[in-house]
C-alpha cells in the first residue's frame, strides 16, 4: 500500500481511513521475514504499540497474556437469554441453536427454510433444550478451546443419545466430535479466510469454503462409529464428520458464509432431510 493516494477515485489515504475505523496498520518491515517467520515457527502472541516502545517491556507483556489453548471464550460471546429467530413463512421445523458465538446469516439460513429457531446460551442443560420439543438442534460456531468446555461436552452427548438430530459447524463441530469420545489438538497453523478447499469423500466433489478456527479434530482419535466425511485438502486434516447410526453430522467450515463461497450451503439444507426423515418415523412408529 502507498501512503499516497493516487487514485481519481480516491477520497482519502489508508492512513486516514484506518485511523477512522480505529484499525491498527504496521509499515517499514520486512513483511515477508514476518511471514516467514510465522510459518516456521507457527502461530504465535504478539504485540503491536504506540506507546510502550521499549522491545523488552512489550516482550514481557506478550508471554503475560494467555494463551489461546485451554481458554474458554463462548460464554464471553453467547446469548444471556433465550430468544427466538421466526421462520420466513410457513413453520416447518423448530430447532434449537446453542449459542456459542453464531452468526445472524446461520439463523437466516434456517429460517428461510421454514424454521423457527429457540437461540440458548452455551451452558444450557440438555434437558432443558429436550423441554422445548425441538425438532433438531444445532451447534454454532465460536472461539475458544474446545477442550476447556466439559460442561458442554457432556450436554451435547446426552442429546444425542435422544436421537435427536444435530449439526455443528466450526466450535459447535469440535464440541461434536468430543462428546463421542475425540480429541481436538491446536493447529500450528489455523485456518483462515474464504479459499479453503475442502473434499467430500462421498462424492470426491472439492468445494471452496471459509474457515476461521484454530484447533481440529485428531482423526485417530474418533471412534467406530463416527466416521470422517470431508478433508481439508490443503493439510488433510477432518474437515466434517457423521456418526453412523445416529442422525448427527457436523462440517469444520463456515456453510454460511457471506459474503464468501457459498459451496458448502447445502449442508443447511442436509440438515432439514436429517429432521423430516427423523419426524417421518416418529410418525410411523406411532401409528
Amino acid at each position: 500500500a502507498s501512503s499516497i493516494s493516487s487514485n481519481w477515485r480516491a477520497s482519502g489515504t489508508l492512513d486516514a481511513y484506518l485511523k477512522r475505523h480505529k484499525s491498527v496498520g504496521i509499515e517499514h518491515i520486512d513483511t515477508r521475514a514476518l511471514v516467514r517467520h510465522i510459518r516456521d515457527k507457527g502461530a504465535m502472541r504478539a504485540a503491536i504499540s504506540s506507546t510502550d516502545l521499549d522491545a523488552k517491556s512489550l516482550l514481557e507483556k506478550v508471554l503475560a497474556s494467555p494463551e489461546m489453548k485451554n481458554r474458554e471464550l463462548a460464554s464471553s460471546v453467547t446469548s444471556e437469554t433465550v430468544f427466538e429467530y421466526p421462520a420466513v413463512g410457513d413453520e416447518r421445523f423448530h430447532v434449537v441453536c446453542y449459542d456459542f458465538g453464531v452468526k445472524t446469516n446461520s439463523l437466516r439460513n434456517f429460517a428461510k427454510e421454514g424454521c423457527r429457531i429457540t437461540v440458548v446460551p452455551a451452558e444450557t442443560l440438555a434437558e432443558d433444550v429436550l423441554k422445548l420439543n425441538p425438532d433438531g438442534v444445532f451447534l454454532s460456531n465460536g472461539p475458544g478451546d474446545p477442550a476447556s468446555m466439559t460442561k458442554v461436552i457432556e450436554e451435547i452427548k446426552k442429546i444425542a443419545e435422544n436421537e435427536l438430530p444435530i449439526f455443528g459447524i466450526c466450535l459447535g463441530h469440535q464440541i461434536l466430535g468430543q462428546s463421542f469420545g475425540a480429541e481436538t489438538y491446536k493447529l500450528k497453523f489455523g485456518h483462515r479466510g474464504g479459499n479453503q478447499p475442502i473434499k467430500d469423500l462421498s462424492t470426491g466433489k472439492v468445494e471452496i469454503t471459509a474457515h476461521n478456527h484454530g484447533f481440529a479434530i485428531d482423526k485417530e482419535s474418533l471412534p467406530e462409529n463416527v466416521e470422517v466425511t470431508h478433508i481439508n485438502l490443503n493439510d488433510k486434516t477432518v474437515a466434517g464428520i457423521r456418526h453412523k447410526t445416529l442422525p448427527v453430522f457436523s462440517v469444520q467450515y463456515h456453510p454460511e458464509a457471506a459474503p464468501g463461497p457459498h459451496d458448502a450451503e447445502y449442508h443447511f439444507k442436509r440438515f432439514i432431510d436429517l429432521m423430516s426423515n427423523n419426524l417421518k418415523t416418529k410418525v410411523a412408529e406411532n401409528s
